[in-house]
């Protein structure tokens, strides 16, 4: 499976990939993109999300594979580093497992990784109800809300939801729904940075201790007073972010987070 992806930056430089999360699609890094390009950035867009991607149904495993053969392409010796936020959090987990030593340092952003039977039963009939709503622009301006979407990018997600295909959708919250610890993800040698926001739901934070608890290269953190996309909610502070992981330094944000090891909720 072939994966439409964007490149941008400096072409010698470290590997820095990211994936976005379900219901939007690359755009989401552009403020990433701008930022890092002293890096080789590749931005993918998953199967059945953004505009005509649809020849090829998504799966979070098949999507890690593909996104590993292009980082053995593309990365031929050099530092690899991968940010994913939600299902492209998941899919990194996914890559992580499946390669343990492909990649170099990882960015983890909340990532489900307790499935939910009973909540998968209902998928189908739910969107079946729910989906017309998808084309209401207040629906929409609602939804961006909740992911921090600003206004500049409002017309892309949009056009982007209101075009997507009801089994696509069904698939994708399966798949997202479904996803739970690989069993090779202790083996992982990645430097692993695993974060949460503080107002994000409980199975979210339950689920960053998970990972933590999992791969001893891993660090959590549960960062103040965000809920699901800080990249998206204040992208100046995530790039931040990133640029501390890639020293191994997190001493410049204190304050901002919690470390996931310290706390019992």
């Amino acid at each position: 499976m072939n994966i439409p992806y964007r490149e941008h930056g400096d072409k010698t430089a470290s590997l820095l990939l990211f994936i976005h999360g379900g219901g939007v699609s690359g755009w989401m890094w552009d403020q990433q993109v701008e930022h890092f390009r002293n890096f080789h950035c590749i931005v993918p867009n998953l199967p059945e999300h953004g505009l005509d991607n649809y020849d090829v149904t998504f799966s979070i495993k098949a999507s890690a594979e593909s996104l590993i053969t292009l980082i053995e392409e593309k990365a031929k010796g050099k530092e690899v580093i991968v940010v994913g936020f939600s299902l492209g959090a998941q899919i990194l987990v996914q890559m992580l497992s499946q390669k343990p030593e492909l990649i170099d340092i990882a960015i983890i952003n909340s990532a489900l990784v307790m499935p939910s039977p009973s909540i998968i039963k209902v998928i189908e009939p739910a969107i079946k109800l729910s989906f017309p709503l998808i084309k209401w622009k207040s629906f929409s301006k609602l939804q961006a809300r909740m992911l921090y979407i600003k206004d500049a990018s409002f017309q892309q997600y949009y056009k982007e939801s209101s075009q997507i295909k009801r089994e696509s959708l069904v698939r994708v919250l399966k798949e997202n729904m479904s996803f739970s610890i690989p069993e090779n993800f202790p083996q992982a040698t990645a430097k692993i940075l695993v974060t949460v926001g503080q107002k994000e739901k409980k199975v979210m934070k339950k689920s960053a201790k998970a990972l933590v608890k999992s791969n001893s290269n891993s660090t959590g953190i549960i960062l103040h007073h965000i809920g699901h996309g800080i990249s998206l909610a204040n992208p100046e502070w995530f790039n931040q972010l990133i640029e501390n992981w890639l020293k191994q330094d997190l001493s410049e944000l204190k304050g901002s987070f919690t470390v996931i090891n310290s706390i019992d909720n």
